[in-house]
């Protein structure tokens, strides 16, 4: 596929401050604040921090929100980038197509693309975790738009994770891909009991259980039952599996630009051998793994991740 370029923009498509009513994100802290923005025909809530013209744009996972990027916002603004954590479609207060056709790959994908354009930022710089580093993987690969740099957390290489699914092992650690193609019941199940399965997400799976407190709970619990958004999110997951040929990447899945992984090595849902491979495909790679921290790495072990990214991206 031939890179995309990114057309002249008129200036950036204003962005309303949202009130707290509005948001998934309850009393940010100074220096972020709450945006809706307008791109490519859906509405997004936004965290956002810093200025400029070089974006990092940060995408969450599932049962995630823009929340997630809680402790990164500020260390990326303080190295010079604008920086936006949107909620992806269907996430918070986000626009919530219906159907489980909207959210196929090459949608999210170009939610990303869009959300670029609707900046007016010069420069982009992907940050990823989990299923938003699905997207960042795809968007990379596929050169929907020109990148600096690509850091995906927890999340493997498209081919790498292909290869790993042949085996029981990460079979057995993505049962519930399979589970959530059920009509209504994986709704019904994570939604039950004030959505005790989504803050058991967190908690269960974390190491330092510290760090998903009461209140950092309630925001993803609160999010979840939000009408409609259980269905949204899991939706994710049935397009993936119904509509696999939109999972597609080209270009021999190369990525040509540099790459860091990060990678807690407690990782429940995705084994290390998941990474195998990934220097096939990058080469410009640089792996950074954290001993004892969960798949929910940017939340539970902020201060060692903020250091890896201090260390490996410029200064904008």
């Amino acid at each position: 596929m031939p890179e995309s370029r990114k057309p002249c923009l008129a200036p950036p498509i204003a962005a309303a401050t949202l009130s707290p009513m509005d948001t998934s994100w309850p009393d940010p802290p100074p220096g972020i604040a709450i945006r809706r923005v307008a791109a490519g025909g859906l509405d997004f809530e936004v965290a956002e921090a810093g200025s400029g013209d070089h974006l990092a744009l940060c995408l969450h996972g599932f049962p995630e929100l823009h929340f997630s990027w809680r402790h990164q916002l500020p260390l990326l603004a303080g190295l010079g980038y604008r920086v936006w954590a949107p909620n992806q479609r269907g996430y918070g207060t986000s626009s919530q197509p219906g159907g489980v056709d909207s959210y196929t790959m090459n949608k999210l994908v170009a939610d990303v693309g869009a959300l670029f354009d609707a900046s007016g930022a010069k420069t982009l710089t992907l940050i990823a975790h989990d299923w938003g580093g699905a997207v960042a993987w795809n968007f990379a690969i596929n050169r929907v738009r020109p990148i600096a740099r690509l850091v995906v957390m927890n999340l493997p290489h498209p081919y790498c994770f292909a290869a790993a699914l042949k085996h029981w092992p990460q079979r057995k650690r993505s049962w519930y891909i399979a589970f959530f193609q059920l009509p209504w019941l994986p709704e019904a199940w994570l939604g039950a009991n004030d959505a005790r399965r989504v803050r058991g997400a967190f908690r269960g799976m974390a190491v330092d259980k510290a760090r998903f407190p009461a209140d950092v709970l309630d925001v993803y619990a609160a999010a979840a039952q939000r009408h409609g958004a259980l269905t949204a999110m899991v939706n994710w997951y049935r397009a993936a599996v119904r509509h696999r040929d939109k999972m597609a990447v080209g270009n021999g899945g190369r990525v040509d630009v540099p790459t860091l992984i990060v990678w807690g090595e407690a990782d429940t849902a995705l084994g290390l051998e998941t990474l195998d491979g990934t220097d096939r495909f990058v080469a410009d790679l640089t792996i950074r793994r954290l001993a004892g921290v969960s798949h929910w790495v940017q939340q539970e072990a902020p201060e060692a991740v903020n250091a890896i990214l201090t260390e490996w991206l410029p200064r904008a």
